[in-house]
């Protein structure tokens, strides 16, 4: 007969255990050094993985003045071609490692408010993506994606640097 103590430590390591990775990418290097290590991570967990790639909307990134020369229908066209190019490549890198994977891209919406609304989405139970590490000045202009996601997200994050 097996001890409760050892029953109990057995399950909490189940528990702990993380069964579906969501990894955020945007294509800078720094995000695929993410993709690389959450694909380690989830190949050692034998864990499943969903990409995410998030835009924002055409109203945010294109100031007023520029709005004529380059209309909405030009903008969302060149953001599904750019994140099916990069979630492919993600969703490939992820095959050749016998990773079983999904690829989101979520439009519309801030980086960190997408990437938590798709963890949800998707039922993932960690959050794999990268950060600048920027601090003083540049991190207030700027901002911190990451630091948003990490304040926001109920699952536990990852960062990689």
């Amino acid at each position: 007969m097996r001890p409760i103590l050892q029953d109990h430590r057995e399950n909490k390591v189940k528990q702990l255990m993380y069964r579906h990775l969501l990894i955020a990418t945007d294509a800078s290097e720094l995000a695929n050094k993410a993709v690389d290590q959450g694909i380690v991570l989830a190949k050692a967990l034998n864990a499943k993985v969903t990409f995410v790639f998030v835009t924002e909307s055409w109203a945010t990134k294109v100031p007023g003045e520029m709005a004529i020369g380059f209309p909405i229908d030009a903008y969302e066209k060149s953001c599904d071609d750019n994140a099916s190019q990069v979630l492919t490549k993600a969703a490939a890198m992820a095959k050749a490692a016998g990773v079983d994977c999904d690829q989101r891209h979520v439009r519309d919406q801030f980086p960190a408010d997408g990437i938590i609304e798709q963890s949800k989405t998707s039922g993932c139970d960690l959050i794999v993506m990268a950060s600048h590490g920027r601090r003083g000045l540049s991190r207030l202009l700027l901002g911190s994606q990451a630091n948003q996601v990490v304040t926001h997200s109920a699952v536990p994050v990852l960062i990689c640097r």
